[in-house]
Protein backbone atom coordinates (compact mmCIF):
# COMPACT_ATOMS: atom_id res chain seq x y z
CA UNK A 1 0.00 0.00 0.00
CA UNK A 2 1.20 3.48 -0.89
CA UNK A 3 0.81 5.89 2.69
CA UNK A 4 1.33 8.97 0.39
CA UNK A 5 -1.57 11.58 0.94
CA UNK A 6 -3.58 11.67 -2.41
CA UNK A 7 -2.55 14.70 -3.47
CA UNK A 8 1.19 13.70 -3.60
CA UNK A 9 0.87 10.21 -5.21
CA UNK A 10 1.62 11.85 -8.75
CA UNK A 11 3.04 15.45 -9.70
CA UNK A 12 1.07 17.76 -9.02
CA UNK A 13 -1.19 19.11 -11.67
CA UNK A 14 -3.20 22.09 -11.59
CA UNK A 15 -6.82 22.00 -12.52
CA UNK A 16 -7.70 24.20 -15.67
CA UNK A 17 -10.14 26.75 -15.74
CA UNK A 18 -13.67 26.04 -16.61
CA UNK A 19 -15.14 27.47 -19.56
CA UNK A 20 -17.92 26.47 -21.31
CA UNK A 21 -19.68 28.67 -24.03
CA UNK A 22 -23.01 27.42 -23.22
CA UNK A 23 -22.86 28.92 -19.51
CA UNK A 24 -23.62 27.73 -16.22
CA UNK A 25 -27.14 25.64 -15.22
CA UNK A 26 -28.27 25.28 -11.64
CA UNK A 27 -26.56 28.15 -10.04
CA UNK A 28 -29.28 30.95 -9.69
CA UNK A 29 -27.74 32.40 -12.83
CA UNK A 30 -24.04 33.12 -10.99
CA UNK A 31 -20.93 31.58 -12.96
CA UNK A 32 -17.68 30.10 -11.10
CA UNK A 33 -14.06 29.45 -11.75
CA UNK A 34 -12.32 26.80 -10.00
CA UNK A 35 -10.91 29.85 -7.68
CA UNK A 36 -14.65 29.67 -6.39
CA UNK A 37 -14.39 26.67 -5.11
CA UNK A 38 -11.37 26.73 -3.37
CA UNK A 39 -11.29 24.91 -0.64
CA UNK A 40 -14.06 22.18 -1.31
CA UNK A 41 -13.30 18.95 -3.20
CA UNK A 42 -14.47 19.27 -6.79
CA UNK A 43 -15.70 16.06 -9.25
CA UNK A 44 -16.40 16.91 -13.17
CA UNK A 45 -18.87 14.60 -14.39
CA UNK A 46 -17.45 15.18 -18.46
CA UNK A 47 -21.26 13.69 -19.26
CA UNK A 48 -22.91 13.73 -22.68
CA UNK A 49 -26.96 13.14 -22.34
CA UNK A 50 -27.51 10.43 -24.67
CA UNK A 51 -24.97 8.11 -23.43
CA UNK A 52 -26.88 5.65 -21.55
CA UNK A 53 -23.44 4.78 -19.31
CA UNK A 54 -23.23 8.86 -18.22
CA UNK A 55 -27.08 8.14 -17.03
CA UNK A 56 -25.69 5.56 -15.02
CA UNK A 57 -22.96 7.59 -13.59
CA UNK A 58 -25.43 10.06 -12.32
CA UNK A 59 -27.10 7.57 -10.07
CA UNK A 60 -24.06 6.24 -8.89
CA UNK A 61 -23.08 9.98 -7.95
CA UNK A 62 -26.34 10.80 -5.75
CA UNK A 63 -25.73 9.03 -2.77
CA UNK A 64 -21.87 10.67 -2.80
CA UNK A 65 -23.72 13.87 -3.20
CA UNK A 66 -26.03 13.97 -0.43
CA UNK A 67 -23.22 11.89 2.21
CA UNK A 68 -20.70 14.93 1.45
CA UNK A 69 -22.63 18.04 0.51
CA UNK A 70 -20.60 19.88 2.51
CA UNK A 71 -17.16 19.22 1.41
CA UNK A 72 -17.66 18.02 -2.13
CA UNK A 73 -19.08 19.72 -5.12
CA UNK A 74 -20.13 18.09 -8.43
CA UNK A 75 -20.09 19.62 -11.21
CA UNK A 76 -21.76 18.10 -14.60
CA UNK A 77 -19.45 19.48 -17.74
CA UNK A 78 -21.82 18.53 -20.52
CA UNK A 79 -19.90 17.85 -23.34
CA UNK A 80 -22.03 16.67 -26.78
CA UNK A 81 -21.78 13.78 -29.30
CA UNK A 82 -24.38 14.47 -31.41
CA UNK A 83 -25.00 18.21 -32.44
CA UNK A 84 -28.86 18.22 -31.50
CA UNK A 85 -26.53 18.38 -27.66
CA UNK A 86 -25.25 21.11 -28.63
CA UNK A 87 -28.60 23.05 -28.42
CA UNK A 88 -28.35 25.07 -25.56
CA UNK A 89 -32.33 24.25 -24.32
CA UNK A 90 -31.32 20.80 -25.07
CA UNK A 91 -28.91 20.59 -22.02
CA UNK A 92 -31.92 22.32 -20.13
CA UNK A 93 -33.92 20.00 -20.67
CA UNK A 94 -31.84 17.18 -20.21
CA UNK A 95 -30.99 18.28 -16.95
CA UNK A 96 -34.36 18.47 -15.18
CA UNK A 97 -35.29 15.18 -17.34
CA UNK A 98 -32.45 13.07 -15.72
CA UNK A 99 -33.31 15.28 -12.22
CA UNK A 100 -29.48 16.85 -11.93
CA UNK A 101 -29.25 18.37 -8.79
CA UNK A 102 -25.88 19.94 -8.89
CA UNK A 103 -24.42 22.68 -11.28
CA UNK A 104 -23.96 22.03 -15.07
CA UNK A 105 -21.27 23.68 -16.99
CA UNK A 106 -22.93 23.53 -20.54
CA UNK A 107 -19.64 23.19 -23.08
CA UNK A 108 -20.97 22.54 -26.51
CA UNK A 109 -17.48 23.12 -28.42
CA UNK A 110 -15.64 20.89 -25.64
CA UNK A 111 -13.40 23.34 -24.44
CA UNK A 112 -13.06 22.04 -21.26
CA UNK A 113 -13.46 18.42 -22.32
CA UNK A 114 -9.93 19.62 -24.27
CA UNK A 115 -7.81 21.13 -21.33
CA UNK A 116 -8.74 17.82 -19.21
CA UNK A 117 -7.82 15.81 -22.02
CA UNK A 118 -10.92 14.31 -22.07
CA UNK A 119 -11.22 10.84 -23.79
CA UNK A 120 -14.26 8.99 -23.65
CA UNK A 121 -18.05 9.52 -21.82
CA UNK A 122 -18.49 9.31 -18.71
CA UNK A 123 -15.14 10.66 -16.96
CA UNK A 124 -14.59 12.02 -14.01
CA UNK A 125 -11.90 13.80 -12.27
CA UNK A 126 -11.07 14.45 -8.97
CA UNK A 127 -9.62 18.17 -7.77
CA UNK A 128 -8.60 18.53 -4.34
CA UNK A 129 -9.33 22.10 -2.15
CA UNK A 130 -6.60 23.44 -3.51
CA UNK A 131 -7.59 23.07 -6.89
CA UNK A 132 -5.30 19.91 -7.81
CA UNK A 133 -5.87 17.38 -9.78
CA UNK A 134 -5.68 14.21 -7.96
CA UNK A 135 -7.00 11.37 -9.58
CA UNK A 136 -9.74 10.63 -13.13
CA UNK A 137 -11.77 7.77 -13.97
CA UNK A 138 -13.61 6.45 -16.96
CA UNK A 139 -16.71 4.99 -17.77
CA UNK A 140 -18.90 2.89 -14.60
CA UNK A 141 -18.57 1.67 -11.38
CA UNK A 142 -15.80 4.37 -9.20
CA UNK A 143 -18.57 5.70 -6.92
CA UNK A 144 -16.88 3.65 -4.14
CA UNK A 145 -13.39 4.36 -4.79
CA UNK A 146 -13.65 8.12 -5.77
CA UNK A 147 -15.94 8.02 -2.04
CA UNK A 148 -12.29 6.62 -0.20
CA UNK A 149 -10.61 9.01 -2.23
CA UNK A 150 -13.15 11.71 -0.92
CA UNK A 151 -12.78 10.69 2.47
CA UNK A 152 -9.05 10.60 2.56
CA UNK A 153 -8.76 14.19 0.81
CA UNK A 154 -11.08 15.27 3.95
CA UNK A 155 -9.11 14.45 6.45
CA UNK A 156 -5.78 15.74 4.64
CA UNK A 157 -7.42 19.06 4.21
CA UNK A 158 -9.48 19.44 7.27
CA UNK A 159 -5.15 18.43 9.04
CA UNK A 160 -3.63 21.14 6.95
CA UNK A 161 -6.41 23.45 7.26
CA UNK A 162 -7.35 24.33 3.28
CA UNK A 163 -11.13 22.51 3.60
CA UNK A 164 -13.62 24.42 3.53
CA UNK A 165 -16.98 23.39 4.47
CA UNK A 166 -20.55 25.11 4.18
CA UNK A 167 -23.21 24.73 1.13
CA UNK A 168 -22.48 24.17 -2.12
CA UNK A 169 -23.16 26.39 -5.29
CA UNK A 170 -26.39 24.30 -6.44
CA UNK A 171 -29.64 26.33 -6.75
CA UNK A 172 -33.11 24.57 -8.13
CA UNK A 173 -34.94 25.58 -10.78
CA UNK A 174 -38.36 26.75 -10.54
CA UNK A 175 -40.74 23.51 -11.25
CA UNK A 176 -42.92 23.94 -14.39
CA UNK A 177 -46.67 22.76 -14.27
CA UNK A 178 -47.57 20.27 -17.16
CA UNK A 179 -49.90 17.36 -17.16
CA UNK A 180 -46.60 14.88 -18.92
CA UNK A 181 -43.18 15.84 -17.99
CA UNK A 182 -41.04 14.24 -20.86
CA UNK A 183 -42.72 11.31 -21.26
CA UNK A 184 -41.25 8.20 -22.89
CA UNK A 185 -43.41 5.55 -24.77
CA UNK A 186 -46.97 4.98 -25.55
CA UNK A 187 -49.85 2.14 -25.92
CA UNK A 188 -53.38 1.95 -26.41
CA UNK A 189 -55.41 0.52 -24.32
CA UNK A 190 -58.01 -2.25 -25.92
CA UNK A 191 -61.45 -1.29 -25.21
CA UNK A 192 -61.50 2.12 -23.73
CA UNK A 193 -59.05 3.46 -26.81
CA UNK A 194 -57.38 5.39 -23.67
CA UNK A 195 -53.65 6.37 -24.32
CA UNK A 196 -51.03 4.57 -21.62
CA UNK A 197 -47.75 6.88 -21.68
CA UNK A 198 -44.85 6.49 -19.49
CA UNK A 199 -44.35 9.80 -17.56
CA UNK A 200 -40.32 9.42 -16.84
CA UNK A 201 -39.58 12.54 -15.16
CA UNK A 202 -42.46 11.97 -12.71
CA UNK A 203 -41.68 8.15 -12.44
CA UNK A 204 -45.57 7.49 -13.30
CA UNK A 205 -47.75 6.11 -15.38
CA UNK A 206 -50.12 8.68 -16.79
CA UNK A 207 -53.81 7.44 -18.39
CA UNK A 208 -54.73 9.90 -20.89
CA UNK A 209 -58.70 9.94 -22.39
CA UNK A 210 -58.80 9.36 -26.60
CA UNK A 211 -58.17 13.09 -27.13
CA UNK A 212 -54.70 12.54 -26.09
CA UNK A 213 -54.88 15.54 -23.22
CA UNK A 214 -57.35 14.77 -20.61
CA UNK A 215 -55.80 12.77 -17.93
CA UNK A 216 -57.69 9.52 -16.40
CA UNK A 217 -55.56 8.23 -13.71
CA UNK A 218 -51.90 8.81 -12.87
CA UNK A 219 -50.30 5.07 -11.88
CA UNK A 220 -46.95 4.63 -9.75
CA UNK A 221 -45.00 7.62 -8.52
CA UNK A 222 -41.22 7.81 -6.80
CA UNK A 223 -41.12 5.11 -4.99
CA UNK A 224 -42.64 2.63 -7.36
CA UNK A 225 -41.32 3.36 -10.77
CA UNK A 226 -37.95 4.94 -11.51
CA UNK A 227 -37.98 6.73 -14.88
CA UNK A 228 -40.11 4.37 -17.08
CA UNK A 229 -39.91 3.74 -20.49
CA UNK A 230 -41.45 1.01 -23.11
CA UNK A 231 -44.76 -0.09 -22.18
CA UNK A 232 -45.85 -3.02 -24.57
CA UNK A 233 -49.81 -4.65 -24.48
CA UNK A 234 -49.77 -8.73 -23.27
CA UNK A 235 -51.82 -10.97 -25.10
CA UNK A 236 -53.97 -10.83 -21.45
CA UNK A 237 -54.81 -7.68 -21.55
CA UNK A 238 -51.80 -6.42 -19.28
CA UNK A 239 -48.83 -3.90 -19.82
CA UNK A 240 -45.62 -4.81 -19.47
CA UNK A 241 -43.74 -1.43 -18.51
CA UNK A 242 -39.72 -0.75 -18.71
CA UNK A 243 -39.06 0.11 -15.05
CA UNK A 244 -35.54 1.50 -16.88
CA UNK A 245 -33.59 2.99 -13.49
CA UNK A 246 -34.83 0.19 -11.48
CA UNK A 247 -33.77 -2.15 -14.13
CA UNK A 248 -36.86 -4.20 -13.86
CA UNK A 249 -39.94 -5.03 -16.06
CA UNK A 250 -43.38 -4.52 -14.09
CA UNK A 251 -46.73 -5.33 -15.32
CA UNK A 252 -49.83 -3.02 -14.68
CA UNK A 253 -52.82 -4.96 -15.17
CA UNK A 254 -55.36 -1.79 -16.39
CA UNK A 255 -58.29 -3.58 -14.77
CA UNK A 256 -57.10 -3.34 -11.55
CA UNK A 257 -54.60 -1.14 -11.12
CA UNK A 258 -51.83 -3.36 -10.14
CA UNK A 259 -48.87 -3.04 -10.37
CA UNK A 260 -46.00 -6.50 -10.28
CA UNK A 261 -42.32 -6.92 -10.60
CA UNK A 262 -41.56 -9.83 -13.02
CA UNK A 263 -38.30 -9.34 -13.75
CA UNK A 264 -34.98 -7.86 -12.13
CA UNK A 265 -33.61 -7.81 -9.06
CA UNK A 266 -33.69 -4.30 -8.45
CA UNK A 267 -29.72 -3.83 -9.05
CA UNK A 268 -27.80 -2.97 -12.40
CA UNK A 269 -26.36 -5.92 -14.09
CA UNK A 270 -22.45 -6.23 -13.87
CA UNK A 271 -20.28 -8.32 -16.68
CA UNK A 272 -19.77 -11.60 -14.99
CA UNK A 273 -23.12 -11.94 -13.80
CA UNK A 274 -26.11 -14.57 -14.64
CA UNK A 275 -27.49 -13.64 -18.36
CA UNK A 276 -29.91 -16.29 -17.68
CA UNK A 277 -32.20 -17.82 -15.23
CA UNK A 278 -35.32 -17.20 -12.84
CA UNK A 279 -36.72 -13.05 -14.04
CA UNK A 280 -36.44 -12.33 -10.85
CA UNK A 281 -33.51 -13.74 -9.69
CA UNK A 282 -31.47 -11.81 -12.51
CA UNK A 283 -30.64 -8.24 -12.99
CA UNK A 284 -31.10 -6.15 -15.93
CA UNK A 285 -29.54 -2.93 -16.58
CA UNK A 286 -31.70 -0.06 -17.86
CA UNK A 287 -34.29 -1.63 -20.33
CA UNK A 288 -35.37 1.01 -22.37
CA UNK A 289 -38.07 -0.55 -24.49
CA UNK A 290 -40.49 -3.86 -24.74
CA UNK A 291 -42.35 -5.81 -27.36
CA UNK A 292 -43.93 -8.52 -28.13
CA UNK A 293 -42.82 -10.78 -30.42
CA UNK A 294 -42.41 -14.80 -31.15
CA UNK A 295 -44.59 -15.33 -27.55
CA UNK A 296 -42.31 -13.13 -25.63
CA UNK A 297 -41.39 -9.97 -24.28
CA UNK A 298 -38.54 -8.61 -26.10
CA UNK A 299 -36.46 -6.03 -24.24
CA UNK A 300 -34.02 -3.23 -25.48
CA UNK A 301 -31.51 -3.86 -23.25
CA UNK A 302 -29.97 -0.23 -23.56
CA UNK A 303 -27.32 -0.73 -20.99
CA UNK A 304 -25.47 -3.57 -21.95
CA UNK A 305 -26.43 -2.92 -25.54
CA UNK A 306 -28.17 -6.33 -25.94
CA UNK A 307 -31.45 -7.75 -26.62
CA UNK A 308 -32.91 -10.11 -24.00
CA UNK A 309 -36.62 -11.89 -23.45
CA UNK A 310 -38.80 -12.30 -21.08
CA UNK A 311 -41.33 -15.61 -21.52
CA UNK A 312 -44.00 -14.63 -19.39
CA UNK A 313 -44.88 -18.79 -19.12
CA UNK A 314 -41.19 -20.05 -18.09
CA UNK A 315 -40.88 -17.01 -15.32
CA UNK A 316 -37.69 -16.54 -17.33
CA UNK A 317 -35.15 -13.97 -18.85
CA UNK A 318 -32.46 -14.84 -21.19
CA UNK A 319 -30.14 -12.80 -23.39
CA UNK A 320 -31.02 -12.91 -27.03
CA UNK A 321 -28.81 -10.92 -29.33
CA UNK A 322 -25.45 -8.87 -28.97
CA UNK A 323 -22.54 -9.39 -26.76
CA UNK A 324 -22.05 -6.41 -24.51
CA UNK A 325 -19.90 -4.66 -26.94
CA UNK A 326 -20.87 -1.00 -28.30
CA UNK A 327 -21.09 -0.48 -31.80
CA UNK A 328 -22.76 -1.77 -35.28
CA UNK A 329 -22.13 -5.33 -36.47
CA UNK A 330 -24.46 -7.66 -38.51
CA UNK A 331 -24.82 -11.28 -38.67
CA UNK A 332 -25.74 -13.86 -36.14
CA UNK A 333 -27.68 -12.32 -33.09
CA UNK A 334 -25.19 -13.92 -30.55
CA UNK A 335 -21.93 -12.19 -32.49
CA UNK A 336 -23.82 -8.45 -33.12
CA UNK A 337 -22.72 -5.67 -31.89
CA UNK A 338 -25.22 -2.77 -30.73
CA UNK A 339 -25.07 0.41 -29.23
CA UNK A 340 -27.67 1.52 -26.62
CA UNK A 341 -30.71 -0.07 -28.55
CA UNK A 342 -33.72 1.82 -27.61
CA UNK A 343 -36.71 1.31 -29.22
CA UNK A 344 -38.69 -2.24 -30.51
CA UNK A 345 -41.37 -3.02 -32.88
CA UNK A 346 -42.89 -6.51 -34.00
CA UNK A 347 -43.79 -6.48 -37.35
CA UNK A 348 -44.77 -10.19 -38.56
CA UNK A 349 -41.35 -11.70 -39.08
CA UNK A 350 -39.55 -9.03 -38.43
CA UNK A 351 -38.14 -7.21 -34.61
CA UNK A 352 -37.04 -3.69 -35.83
CA UNK A 353 -34.76 -1.88 -33.21
CA UNK A 354 -34.09 1.65 -33.22
CA UNK A 355 -30.00 1.77 -32.09
CA UNK A 356 -30.02 4.69 -30.56
CA UNK A 357 -25.77 5.16 -30.40
CA UNK A 358 -25.28 4.20 -33.84
CA UNK A 359 -28.02 6.81 -35.44
CA UNK A 360 -29.62 3.44 -37.01
CA UNK A 361 -32.39 1.25 -37.89
CA UNK A 362 -32.01 -2.74 -37.70
CA UNK A 363 -34.10 -5.70 -37.15
CA UNK A 364 -33.74 -9.32 -35.91
CA UNK A 365 -35.30 -12.31 -38.35
CA UNK A 366 -36.41 -15.28 -37.43
CA UNK A 367 -33.86 -16.81 -37.78
CA UNK A 368 -32.25 -14.85 -35.59
CA UNK A 369 -30.07 -13.05 -37.40
CA UNK A 370 -29.05 -9.12 -37.10
CA UNK A 371 -29.59 -6.88 -40.22
CA UNK A 372 -28.83 -2.90 -40.82
CA UNK A 373 -31.18 -1.00 -42.92
CA UNK A 374 -30.18 2.83 -42.25
CA UNK A 375 -26.93 3.74 -40.37
CA UNK A 376 -23.38 3.43 -40.48
CA UNK A 377 -21.79 3.42 -37.31
CA UNK A 378 -21.18 5.42 -34.14
CA UNK A 379 -19.62 8.94 -35.31
CA UNK A 380 -21.95 9.11 -38.80
CA UNK A 381 -25.33 10.54 -38.40
CA UNK A 382 -27.59 13.53 -39.67
CA UNK A 383 -31.18 13.99 -41.58
CA UNK A 384 -30.96 12.69 -45.02
CA UNK A 385 -33.10 10.69 -47.27
CA UNK A 386 -33.17 8.60 -50.01
CA UNK A 387 -31.33 5.05 -50.74
CA UNK A 388 -31.35 3.73 -47.31
CA UNK A 389 -27.36 3.25 -47.67
CA UNK A 390 -26.54 6.50 -47.65
CA UNK A 391 -29.57 8.08 -45.89
CA UNK A 392 -28.72 9.00 -41.91
CA UNK A 393 -30.94 9.46 -39.09
CA UNK A 394 -29.82 11.50 -35.48
CA UNK A 395 -30.15 9.43 -32.51
CA UNK A 396 -33.43 7.71 -33.04
CA UNK A 397 -35.21 6.06 -29.48
CA UNK A 398 -38.46 4.78 -31.21
CA UNK A 399 -40.00 2.76 -34.40
CA UNK A 400 -43.69 2.17 -34.87
CA UNK A 401 -44.63 -0.75 -37.43
CA UNK A 402 -46.79 0.39 -40.34
CA UNK A 403 -49.84 -1.43 -42.02
CA UNK A 404 -48.10 -1.47 -45.24
CA UNK A 405 -45.03 -2.77 -43.92
CA UNK A 406 -43.02 -0.18 -43.79
CA UNK A 407 -42.01 1.38 -40.23
CA UNK A 408 -42.16 5.23 -38.97
CA UNK A 409 -38.87 6.20 -36.76
CA UNK A 410 -39.17 8.38 -33.77
CA UNK A 411 -36.04 10.26 -35.11
CA UNK A 412 -35.22 12.17 -31.98
CA UNK A 413 -32.55 14.31 -32.35
CA UNK A 414 -33.64 15.42 -35.89
CA UNK A 415 -36.71 16.26 -33.93
CA UNK A 416 -38.51 14.25 -36.92
CA UNK A 417 -40.56 11.39 -37.97
CA UNK A 418 -39.19 9.27 -40.15
CA UNK A 419 -40.40 6.33 -42.62
CA UNK A 420 -38.07 3.42 -44.09
CA UNK A 421 -39.77 1.05 -46.63
CA UNK A 422 -38.23 -1.67 -47.30
CA UNK A 423 -39.96 -2.84 -50.57
CA UNK A 424 -38.03 0.27 -52.25
CA UNK A 425 -35.18 0.53 -49.76
CA UNK A 426 -36.10 4.34 -49.31
CA UNK A 427 -35.83 6.28 -46.37
CA UNK A 428 -38.32 9.54 -46.56
CA UNK A 429 -39.62 11.89 -43.68
CA UNK A 430 -43.22 11.80 -42.78
CA UNK A 431 -43.05 15.14 -40.28
CA UNK A 432 -40.64 17.74 -38.52
CA UNK A 433 -40.84 20.65 -36.06
CA UNK A 434 -41.10 17.68 -33.43
CA UNK A 435 -38.94 18.34 -30.53
CA UNK A 436 -37.28 15.30 -29.03
CA UNK A 437 -40.09 12.43 -30.71
CA UNK A 438 -38.93 9.38 -28.81
CA UNK A 439 -41.93 6.88 -29.47
CA UNK A 440 -45.14 6.74 -31.65
CA UNK A 441 -48.60 4.83 -31.62
CA UNK A 442 -50.71 4.12 -34.79
CA UNK A 443 -54.54 5.12 -34.14
CA UNK A 444 -56.49 4.47 -37.11
CA UNK A 445 -55.28 6.41 -40.14
CA UNK A 446 -53.35 8.71 -37.51
CA UNK A 447 -50.05 8.44 -35.63
CA UNK A 448 -49.91 10.15 -32.04
CA UNK A 449 -46.26 11.13 -31.60
CA UNK A 450 -44.57 11.48 -28.07
CA UNK A 451 -43.23 14.43 -28.28
CA UNK A 452 -40.87 13.81 -25.37
CA UNK A 453 -39.37 17.83 -25.37
CA UNK A 454 -42.62 19.45 -25.62
CA UNK A 455 -43.96 17.16 -22.52
CA UNK A 456 -47.65 16.02 -24.84
CA UNK A 457 -49.24 14.06 -27.48
CA UNK A 458 -48.91 15.08 -30.89
CA UNK A 459 -51.40 13.54 -33.36
CA UNK A 460 -50.56 13.43 -37.07
CA UNK A 461 -52.73 12.40 -40.04
CA UNK A 462 -49.98 9.97 -42.26
CA UNK A 463 -49.57 12.13 -45.11
CA UNK A 464 -49.42 10.19 -48.63
CA UNK A 465 -45.78 12.34 -49.78
CA UNK A 466 -42.97 12.74 -47.96
CA UNK A 467 -41.66 15.92 -46.46
CA UNK A 468 -38.76 16.93 -48.78
CA UNK A 469 -35.89 18.43 -45.95
CA UNK A 470 -32.65 19.66 -47.00
CA UNK A 471 -29.65 16.88 -46.24
CA UNK A 472 -27.33 17.38 -43.61
CA UNK A 473 -24.69 14.63 -42.74
CA UNK A 474 -22.47 15.16 -39.34
CA UNK A 475 -19.59 12.83 -37.92
CA UNK A 476 -18.96 13.18 -33.91
CA UNK A 477 -16.93 17.04 -33.15
CA UNK A 478 -13.67 14.90 -31.34
CA UNK A 479 -10.30 16.13 -32.50
CA UNK A 480 -8.45 12.45 -33.38
CA UNK A 481 -5.26 11.71 -31.61
CA UNK A 482 -2.30 11.66 -33.87
CA UNK A 483 -0.27 8.68 -33.52
CA UNK A 484 2.70 7.34 -35.52
CA UNK A 485 2.85 5.05 -38.15
CA UNK A 486 3.73 1.24 -36.89
CA UNK A 487 3.54 0.00 -33.59
CA UNK A 488 1.84 1.56 -31.11
CA UNK A 489 1.63 0.80 -27.54
CA UNK A 490 -1.98 0.72 -25.91
CA UNK A 491 -1.81 1.48 -22.24
CA UNK A 492 -5.22 1.05 -20.21
CA UNK A 493 -4.45 2.70 -16.56
CA UNK A 494 -6.18 0.93 -13.83
CA UNK A 495 -4.66 1.76 -10.22
CA UNK A 496 -7.00 -0.10 -7.36
CA UNK A 497 -8.59 2.45 -5.17
CA UNK A 498 -7.31 2.70 -1.39
CA UNK A 499 -7.60 -0.26 0.66
CA UNK A 500 -8.60 -2.42 -2.36
CA UNK A 501 -6.99 -5.08 -4.86
CA UNK A 502 -7.33 -6.63 -7.81
CA UNK A 503 -9.58 -9.55 -7.57
CA UNK A 504 -7.46 -12.46 -8.84
CA UNK A 505 -9.63 -15.54 -6.48
CA UNK A 506 -11.17 -17.02 -9.97
CA UNK A 507 -8.44 -15.70 -12.22
CA UNK A 508 -7.37 -12.77 -14.13
CA UNK A 509 -9.61 -9.60 -13.17
CA UNK A 510 -8.78 -7.69 -16.03
CA UNK A 511 -10.37 -7.52 -19.60
CA UNK A 512 -8.96 -6.04 -22.48
CA UNK A 513 -10.90 -5.45 -26.06
CA UNK A 514 -9.88 -4.02 -29.30
CA UNK A 515 -11.01 -3.72 -32.54
CA UNK A 516 -10.82 -0.93 -35.22
CA UNK A 517 -13.27 0.60 -37.79
CA UNK A 518 -12.28 0.42 -40.39
CA UNK A 519 -11.32 -3.02 -39.68
CA UNK A 520 -8.05 -2.89 -42.40
CA UNK A 521 -7.00 0.04 -39.50
CA UNK A 522 -5.26 -2.74 -37.51
CA UNK A 523 -3.11 -5.18 -38.77
CA UNK A 524 -2.40 -7.11 -35.44
CA UNK A 525 -3.29 -6.17 -32.18
CA UNK A 526 -7.30 -6.72 -32.58
CA UNK A 527 -9.37 -9.27 -30.65
CA UNK A 528 -9.84 -9.78 -26.85
CA UNK A 529 -7.13 -10.45 -23.52
CA UNK A 530 -6.45 -10.14 -20.12
CA UNK A 531 -3.58 -7.50 -20.46
CA UNK A 532 -4.66 -4.57 -19.95
CA UNK A 533 -1.84 -3.30 -22.07
CA UNK A 534 -0.87 -4.52 -25.65
CA UNK A 535 1.12 -3.64 -28.66
CA UNK A 536 -0.83 -3.22 -31.32
CA UNK A 537 0.24 -2.49 -35.56
CA UNK A 538 -0.82 -0.34 -37.64
CA UNK A 539 -1.22 -1.10 -41.54
CA UNK A 540 0.26 1.34 -43.93
CA UNK A 541 -1.95 3.00 -46.38
CA UNK A 542 -4.80 3.57 -43.41
CA UNK A 543 -4.13 7.08 -42.80
CA UNK A 544 -6.96 7.30 -40.14
CA UNK A 545 -9.91 5.69 -38.50
CA UNK A 546 -11.44 4.90 -34.80
CA UNK A 547 -9.95 2.62 -31.96
CA UNK A 548 -12.26 0.63 -30.09
CA UNK A 549 -11.02 0.09 -26.89
CA UNK A 550 -12.82 -2.00 -24.16
CA UNK A 551 -11.91 -1.79 -20.51
CA UNK A 552 -12.67 -3.91 -17.12
CA UNK A 553 -11.10 -4.45 -14.15
CA UNK A 554 -12.40 -5.89 -10.44
CA UNK A 555 -11.06 -4.85 -7.31
CA UNK A 556 -11.64 -6.36 -3.63
CA UNK A 557 -11.42 -4.89 0.02
CA UNK A 558 -7.85 -6.04 0.54
CA UNK A 559 -8.20 -6.71 4.12
CA UNK A 560 -7.45 -10.75 5.04
CA UNK A 561 -9.23 -10.53 7.94
CA UNK A 562 -12.48 -10.52 5.80
CA UNK A 563 -13.77 -13.63 4.41
CA UNK A 564 -16.12 -12.15 2.18
CA UNK A 565 -14.81 -8.73 1.15
CA UNK A 566 -17.01 -6.31 -1.05
CA UNK A 567 -15.81 -6.34 -4.59
CA UNK A 568 -15.82 -3.58 -7.28
CA UNK A 569 -16.41 -3.49 -11.12
CA UNK A 570 -14.81 -0.46 -13.39
CA UNK A 571 -15.38 -0.88 -17.02
CA UNK A 572 -15.86 1.57 -20.11
CA UNK A 573 -15.82 1.80 -23.73
CA UNK A 574 -13.89 4.27 -25.96
CA UNK A 575 -14.15 5.48 -29.58
CA UNK A 576 -10.49 6.94 -30.34
CA UNK A 577 -10.67 8.79 -33.35
CA UNK A 578 -6.91 8.44 -34.73
CA UNK A 579 -4.87 10.24 -37.05
CA UNK A 580 -1.67 8.84 -38.48
CA UNK A 581 1.37 10.94 -39.11
CA UNK A 582 5.25 10.92 -38.89
CA UNK A 583 4.79 13.53 -35.69
CA UNK A 584 2.01 11.45 -34.15
CA UNK A 585 2.86 9.15 -30.54
CA UNK A 586 4.13 5.97 -30.51
CA UNK A 587 1.74 5.52 -27.25
CA UNK A 588 -1.69 5.73 -26.49
CA UNK A 589 -3.12 6.00 -23.03
CA UNK A 590 -6.28 5.61 -21.65
CA UNK A 591 -6.95 6.21 -17.97
CA UNK A 592 -9.74 3.46 -16.56
CA UNK A 593 -8.86 4.75 -12.98
CA UNK A 594 -5.90 6.74 -11.43
CA UNK A 595 -3.64 9.17 -13.17
CA UNK A 596 -1.37 8.12 -16.14
CA UNK A 597 2.12 9.35 -15.01
CA UNK A 598 4.02 9.30 -18.49
CA UNK A 599 1.24 11.40 -20.77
Amino acid sequence: MNDASPAQRHARVRGPELVGKGGWLNTGGTDYTLADLRGRIVILDFWTFCCINCLHVLDELRELEEKHRDTVVIIGVHSPKFVHEAEHQAVVDAVERYEVHHPVLDDPELATWKQYAVRAWPTLVVIDPEGYVVAQHAGEGHAHAIEKLVEELEAAHEAKGTLRRGDGPYVAPEPVATDLRFPGKAVVLPGSGNFLVSDSTRHELVELDPDGETVVRRIGGPGVLKEPQGLALLPDGRVVVADTVNHQLRTFDPATGAIETVAGTGKQWWQGEPTAGPAREVSLSSPWDVAWWQGKVWIAMAGVHQLWTYDPESGTVEVAAGTTNEGLVDGLAAEAWFAQPSGLAADGDRLWVADSETSALRYVDKEMVVHTAVGTGLFDFGHRDGAAGQALLQHPLGVTALPDGSVAVSDTYNHALRRFDPATDEVTTLATDLREPSGAVLVGEDIVVVESGRHRLTRLRLPDEAVRVEARAHRTQRAATDVAPGELRLDVIFQAPAGQKLDLRYGPSTRLLVSSTPPELLVSGEGAGTDLSRDLVLADGVTEGVLHVSAMAASCDDDPANEYPACHVHQQDWGVPVRVTAEGTARLGLVLAGMDDQS
